[in-house]
């Protein structure tokens, strides 16, 4: 009987990631600081390695032109239950969060995502439900030091977040700086997870190649995040199918996927979650739950930002 060839190519792809992540270890080896450890993964090309000291503090990160990998879509969730009912605009009054977090009762979302001055009230209204406060920190530019994204997680623990979305160092990133993005990612990694919050890594995938994609959502792995996010909705672009079946390619079935910005509509949310996410960040929520648009939705500006508040 013959093979099927689908499933020796996959066999062949797991096979070489196991092999040269065993070479990339091997060649680390002197690098392990005493008592430390060190984190391999390979996906799209790319193996990125991030080693740690004893207290898990990242002592050295970095990335080589290698290898790819086989992700896995994950099996289908409620819809309501995948998504988190967003709003961060600067201009949000109390009565508008007050009204997001009713919604998101109503309904059973999975969380209301609100800027960090809100957590406190969010917390107080949804006290007793299963919807959790997500938060986000260094947001939307994610340019501050890893010690204020480290602090301002703590503040938003303290004051009732469960999730936190943080975005990484874009432009540390893009120089390749990559020990300054895994430190970013692991200091509210490690300060999230002691106060029992999970974390999703938003990458901002609008400003990045297919291969920064790649690096930073496997730093986000090593560092131990839950999530791996596309955007903040704050930039040129939200999220697409290509990149979120990039990421979950490059995940695998371990982690969570994130699809923010720009997501309206019911179809748009299926479309995410074909392509392999199970989280929906968006502020339509109410509307994406109603089910499919009885019209064809009208063509987006070709220039138009999308925007996930």
């Amino acid at each position: 009987m013959q093979p099927d060839p689908k499933v020796v190519e996959q066999l062949v792809e797991i096979i070489t990631h196991e092999v040269l992540a065993a070479m990339l270890e091997r060649q680390e080896k002197d690098k392990i600081p005493e008592g430390g450890q060190c984190k391999f993964d390979c996906a799209e090309s790319q193996c990125v390695h991030t080693c740690f000291d004893r207290t898990g503090n990242v002592v050295s990160a970095g990335a080589e032109r290698l290898s790819s990998t086989v992700g896995i879509i994950p099996q289908d969730l409620s819809l309501a239950g995948m998504i988190d009912h967003t709003l961060l605009k600067p201009d949000a009054t109390q009565e508008q969060i007050a009204q997001l977090c009713f919604e998101a009762r109503k309904h059973g979302f999975a969380s209301v995502c609100v800027n960090p001055t809100w957590v406190e009230l969010c917390a107080q209204l949804l006290h007793g439900s299963p919807v959790k406060v997500c938060t986000v920190i260094g947001f939307p530019l994610g340019a501050t030091p890893p010690e204020v994204k480290a602090y301002e997680t703590q503040v938003a623990l303290d004051h009732g977040a469960t999730e936190i979305d943080m975005v990484i160092n874009v432009g540390a990133l893009k120089a390749r700086d990559l020990e300054l993005v895994a430190q970013d990612i692991r200091g509210v990694v490690t300060t999230a997870h002691r106060g029992g919050a999970i974390v999703k890594v938003i990458i901002e995938a609008v400003l990045l190649t297919d291969e920064e994609k790649t690096i930073s959502c496997l730093l986000s792995k090593e560092a131990g995040a839950d999530f791996v996010k596309t955007s903040t909705g704050f930039a040129s672009g939200g999220a697409t199918a290509n990149d979120v079946a990039l990421m979950r390619r490059v995940v695998g079935p371990e982690m969570g996927v994130k699809a923010a910005g720009g997501v309206r509509t019911y179809e748009d949310a299926e479309n995410m979650i074909r392509a392999g996410a199970t989280r929906i960040g968006a502020s339509a929520g109410v509307k994406i739950i109603q089910g499919p648009s009885k019209e064809p939705a009208p063509a987006a500006p070709a220039l138009a930002a999308a925007k996930s508040y």
